[in-house]
C-alpha cells in the first residue's frame, strides 16, 4: 500500500517542486547576469531529466534495457509533444531565433545519432542490434560539444533586467536545490507506482518503458514547463525541453550504456523515428512562423498526436 500511497504523494512534490525551481532558477540566472533560456538548457533540464539518469542507470545495472530504452525514446517523445502542447494551450511560447535554428536541430541530431548506432544489423550487417559502450563514450563527446556550446550561448546572451533581484543568492541556490529533490523524488514515487500497476495489467517491458515510465520521468519536465508557462517564461519553458532531450540522449544513455551495453530491439525504429518526427514537426511549425511562437492550436495539434501515438502503442505492440 506504502507504493500507492507514494504514487499519489508524487504529484505534491513535482508540482511544488516545479514551482519552486523555476523561481530559484530564474533569479539565479538574473543575478548571474545569463539569459532565462541558458538556464533553462542547463539547470533546468538537468534538474527535471534527474528521474530519467535514475531509472536508466538502475535498469542498466538490473539488465533491464527494454526500460532503459523505451524510458528515454519515450520521455523524449512526451516532452515534445505532451509537455509542449499541454503549455503552449496554457500560454502561448514565444521561441528565440537561436533556439529555432540552432538548439532544436541539436535535439534532432541527437535523435539522428541514436538512431545510427542502434542499427548495427542494417548498417553494420552484425549480427545484434545494441549501443556499446564505445556508442556510450560517443554519446558523452556528443554532450560536451552541446555543453560547450550552452556556456558560448551564456556569454552572448543577457537576461532581463527589469524585473527586481532577490536579496539573498543563497537563497535562490536552496530554492534550486530543494525543487530538485521534489522532482526527483515525487517523480520516482511515481514511476514505483505506475510500473506496479502496469505490471498487474500485463504490459510488456518495452511498453511500460515507452509509456508509463516514460511518461513518469517525464512529469517533472512537465511539471516544470507548465509553471514556467503560467509565469509566462517562455525560454524556460522551451529550453527545459529541449535541453533535456539533449541530455537523455547524450548523458544518460552515454552513461547506460558505459555501465553496461544496450541491446535494442529492431521493433524499437518506429519509436527512434516517432521522436525524430516530433522534434521536426515542431522545427517546422517555428520555422514558418516569423513571430516564432508555439501557439494554442500548435499545442492541441502536439496532444493531437501523442495521444494517436499512445493508442499506436497500446493497441499495435
Amino acid at each position: 500500500m506504502l507504493i500507492y500511497f507514494l504514487f499519489f504523494v508524487g504529484f505534491l512534490f513535482l508540482v511544488k517542486g516545479a514551482d519552486i525551481l523555476v523561481e530559484g532558477a530564474s533569479d539565479i540566472a538574473k543575478r548571474l547576469h545569463v539569459s532565462d533560456l541558458v538556464v533553462g538548457l542547463t539547470i533546468v533540464a538537468f534538474g527535471t531529466s534527474a528521474p530519467e539518469l535514475a531509472v536508466n542507470v538502475i535498469a542498466s545495472i538490473e539488465g533491464n534495457a527494454g526500460v532503459a530504452f523505451g524510458n528515454i525514446v519515450g520521455s523524449n517523445i512526451a516532452n515534445t509533444l505532451l509537455i509542449l502542447g499541454v503549455a503552449s494551450v496554457i500560454y502561448p511560447i514565444r521561441v528565440q531565433k537561436s533556439t529555432v535554428y540552432r538548439e532544436i536541430p541539436f535535439s534532432m541530431l541527437a535523435v539522428l545519432v541514436l538512431y545510427f548506432i542502434a542499427n548495427d544489423i542494417s548498417i553494420d550487417n552484425l549480427s545484434q542490434n545494441q549501443i556499446s559502450r564505445v556508442d556510450g563514450f560517443i554519446l558523452i563527446c556528443f554532450f560536451s560539444i552541446f555543453l560547450y556550446y550552452v556556456f558560448t550561448l551564456a556569454k552572448s546572451q543577457k537576461p532581463d533586467e527589469s524585473e527586481k533581484k532577490q536579496s539573498n543568492i543563497l537563497k535562490s541556490i536552496g530554492l534550486v536545490i530543494f525543487g530538485c529533490l521534489g522532482l526527483f523524488y515525487g517523480g520516482n514515487w511515481i514511476v514505483n507506482g505506475a510500473v506496479q500497476i502496469a505490471k498487474i495489467s500485463g504490459l510488456s517491458e518495452d511498453i511500460i518503458g515507452l509509456t508509463i515510465v516514460a511518461i513518469g520521468t517525464s512529469l517533472p519536465e512537465l511539471a516544470a514547463s507548465a509553471a514556467a508557462s503560467l509565469k509566462k517564461k517562455s525560454d524556460i519553458a522551451i529550453g527545459n525541453v529541449i535541453g533535456s532531450n539533449v541530455f537523455n540522449i547524450f548523458w544518460v544513455f552515454g552513461i547506460s550504456a558505459i555501465i553496461r551495453p544496450l541491446p535494442v530491439a529492431e521493433n524499437n525504429n518506429p519509436d527512434i523515428l516517432m521522436a525524430l518526427f516530433s522534434s521536426f514537426i515542431l522545427f517546422i511549425l517555428l520555422y514558418f512562423m516569423k513571430e516564432h511562437i508555439l501557439r494554442k492550436w500548435h499545442g492541441i495539434l502536439f496532444l493531437f498526436i501523442y495521444v494517436v501515438y499512445a493508442l499506436y502503442l497500446l493497441g499495435m505492440r
